[in-house]
């Protein structure tokens, strides 16, 4: 469980640090109806999870949220990694947090998301698999973990769920047969994909072996994205959805004078400039010089730094100003447990709008009478 902007780690600090372009571009939902499957007018909604259960409290929430989802009309849900907590939040509280890394808790994972009425897309989270080394009970090797993974969420050309629908997995490629986790499928014209990206600066800088891994996969992770984008041109899709656990750090790419601007409002903080490297700067950098032919509306949709957000944080390096045409969601984390409702709309030029899914019986604040 670790936040990384600004090539600094953090651990549990998510307001100030974390809070990104807060533009906050919270759209209100108008007369959408709700359904799942596109209507005459093709529009259809989405769910986003993440970033939970990691406590036994959060456990015994999580099932109202798969509920509340089960009720509404959703054309498939997405879990977007971390169903588990960190080792260290384990050690910090362990009678509130039970043992991660185990067949057991990747077994209650699945159960859970197999007790979707809807499709359930999962992409995997560092929790899951990268910070298992920080197990003291045993040794645990996170290549093994990873494996497990695969082996277990990822059916061959199906999505988990009651009922399933059908995806592509870039495993199909010999090159890319490692990775059956990242996925593509197509709703009401919209083409979507999971990219393999997780926090802990994906995997890089603790040993040659993790180097390794994360050097593969990050290739693959970019020729998924950039296949994504070329394919969406020329099928005409309507836009593109991206789907990661990791917070990739858009304000590392921010230009000084963004930085400035933003970072005025909060007395004596001020980021290092030039920001420190991370594992995510070529994605990031590859993912901006995309966006520069694409003109279709894009979402970037992730966990990690649990805060739910909606802002436009992509810069453009040829006019250092924002994509109109690209959004960025954070769904909800730990220790929130709700989820978030996605409302495709053709009719609407920015074609995707986002509603917060507050879980009544889940609230801590309000929504409880």
């Amino acid at each position: 469980m670790a936040y990384q902007h600004f090539g600094i780690l953090h651990e549990g600090r998510r307001g100030l640090a974390t809070a990104g372009l807060t533009l906050m571009l919270l759209a209100s939902i108008g007369g959408c109806t709700g359904l799942g499957s596109p209507t005459q007018s093709g529009v259809f909604e989405f769910g986003v999870v993440g970033d939970a259960p990691y406590t036994k409290q959060q456990e015994k929430e999580f099932p109202n949220v798969i509920a509340e989802m089960n009720r509404a009309d959703l054309a498939f849900v997405v879990h977007i990694g971390d169903f588990e907590a960190d080792p260290r939040e384990y050690y910090r509280q362990p009678k509130n947090i039970a043992l991660p890394c185990t067949d057991a808790s990747f077994k209650t994972a699945l159960d859970l998301f197999q007790s979707s009425k809807h499709p359930f897309v999962f992409t995997p989270g560092d929790n899951d698999w990268t910070d298992c080394h920080f197990v003291k009970e045993q040794k645990i090797d996170p290549l093994e973990r990873l494996e497990k993974i695969r082996t277990l969420f990822y059916p061959e050309g199906r999505s988990l769920g009651k009922r399933t629908m059908s995806v592509t997995s870039q495993a199909r490629e010999r090159q890319y047969a490692k990775f059956p986790e990242n996925l593509k499928w197509s709703v009401g014209g919209v083409t979507f994909i999971t990219l393999h990206i997780v926090g802990s600066n994906d995997n890089f800088g603790r040993t040659a072996e993790m180097d390794a891994e994360h050097a593969e996969r990050a290739a693959a992770n970019i020729a998924w994205m950039r296949a994504a984008f070329a394919s969406a041109k020329t099928d005409g899709s309507l836009g593109l959805v991206i789907f990661t656990q990791v917070n990739p750090g858009f304000e590392s790419h921010w230009p000084p004078s963004l930085l400035g601007r933003y970072f005025r409002n909060f007395a004596g903080v001020k980021p290092p400039i030039p920001p420190k490297p991370t594992a995510y700067d070529r994605f990031l950098e590859e993912l901006a010089e995309e966006m520069e032919g694409f003109g279709k509306p894009t979402a970037f949709i992730h966990g990690d730094t649990h805060l739910f957000r909606i802002d436009k944080p992509l810069i453009s390096r040829t006019t250092e100003r924002a994509f109109e045409n690209f959004t960025r969601m954070e769904t909800f984390g730990a220790p929130e447990t709700h989820w978030t409702r996605v409302i495709v709309d053709p009719a609407d030029p920015q074609l995707f709008t986002f509603r917060a899914g507050i879980v009544r019986e889940n609230a801590v604040n309000s929504g409880k009478r």
